[in-house]
């Protein structure tokens, strides 16, 4: 069965939280005056698995697919999970390439060398120019009507997660596959500038079934290979 809720939410970044959560960047967002929160993994829980994320960032985004984004309007906008629309498939989407995502570290000293401080780079600087937008792109939870957001504290709670690969799973997150219906993060800037992050577990895999999203050995799902390349910035 594939995530449910699967869309994109668009809005204006109010807030984030770095060190909440080791698992995740927390991610305040409003659009139109209703309050989301972003939960965006950075490391993984599974207890047989690497725990840090393949990683990959580009601001090679076809101006078609920006131009539709921008007839959104704000908030969370339910996607079908097909080709030909918004809807994200690192597999088959032709501009994402999923070969050269790197497995990055959640957190470690140092600047820019792990998943927290890209997030945070990028959230920073849409925080600091005004008209900045994200885009987030997953699975919908809430409105949970009398629950407060348990970081954030608004009423009610709302938000989006599953903001990477959800395809390619083996045992336990199988039910979670899905072909076009991946998660990620597009900011777009005032200045005209974008960036789209993409994120995967390496349990994962890339070669999956075109129907279901399963791993095509589903077997013995294959392991992603970080690039060589792990210590070098990304694009």
């Amino acid at each position: 069965m594939p995530v449910s809720k699967y869309g994109v939410l668009k809005g204006t970044i109010a807030g984030h939280l770095r060190d909440a959560d080791d698992d995740h960047y927390q991610i305040l967002v409003s659009a139109d005056g209703t309050m989301f929160r972003i939960a965006v993994n950075v490391k993984s829980s599974a207890p047989k698995a690497p725990s840090d994320l393949l990683f990959m960032t580009s601001n090679r985004i076809p101006d078609t697919y920006v131009a539709a984004l921008q007839e959104l309007g704000p908030g969370y906008t339910r996607l079908a999970s097909k080709p030909g629309g918004l809807a994200l498939d690192y597999v088959r989407c032709d501009w994402i390439k999923p070969t050269a995502m790197r497995a990055v570290p959640p957190y470690q000293a140092g600047a820019d060398n792990d998943l927290k401080d890209k997030i945070e780079a990028a959230v920073g600087a849409a925080i600091r120019q005004e008209g900045s937008v994200v885009y987030a792109f997953g699975s919908k939870w809430g409105p949970e009507k009398d629950k407060k957001d348990r970081y954030f504290r608004f009423l009610p709670g709302n938000g989006i997660h599953d903001i990477h690969m959800n395809q390619g799973n083996g045992a336990g997150y199988r039910k979670d596959n899905g072909v076009f219906q991946d998660g990620g993060l597009v900011f777009e800037y005032p200045n005209g500038k974008r960036q789209a992050f993409f994120f995967a577990f390496q349990s994962q895999t890339f070669a999956t079934d075109d129907k279901t999203g399963n791993a095509l050995d589903d077997r013995k799902p294959k392991k992603n290979k970080p690039s060589k390349r792990a210590n070098k910035k990304s694009a």
